[in-house]
């Protein structure tokens, strides 16, 4: 399934979001990638104890969602909502009818947390290192 093809229609489970959504997902991941080398910046020249890198869980988890809904053309909020938009402009959408399909997207909404999740505590316990 070809990229461009994935980003102009709603595919439960798969797609659910287009590029205007894609561009705002992507900026949070940039955002997000900000605070959190920022904040480790902070911590770390001021001699701060390690362990209060922990709290760069948070950014990191942000960063790696917002990149990973860009990546994978699926928005979270939209997949728990049972909601999509893969051609309108951001913040217009339209509703998933059938539950089979609120299912599959709840599904996949899940698995990007937790992928999210899993790549901020690779990154929390990298800086723990240092």
């Amino acid at each position: 399934m070809a990229t461009a093809k994935i980003s102009q229609e709603y595919v439960p489970g798969v797609c659910n979001i287009g590029p205007a959504e894609r561009r705002q997902r992507r900026m949070m991941g940039i955002y997000g990638s900000i605070v959190t080398v920022g904040l480790f910046l902070v911590l770390f020249s001021l001699d701060i104890n390690a362990l209060w890198r922990l709290l760069l869980i948070i950014p990191a988890t942000i960063a790696a969602n917002g990149f990973l809904q860009d990546r994978m053309h699926f928005c979270v909020g939209f997949g728990m909502k049972g909601i999509f938009n893969v051609i309108n402009s951001a913040g217009v959408t339209d509703n998933v009818e059938l539950e089979a399909f609120r299912l599959a997207d709840r599904r996949k909404a899940i698995q990007i947390v937790l992928y999210s999740l899993a790549i901020a505590l690779a990154v929390t316990a990298l800086t723990l290192l240092v």
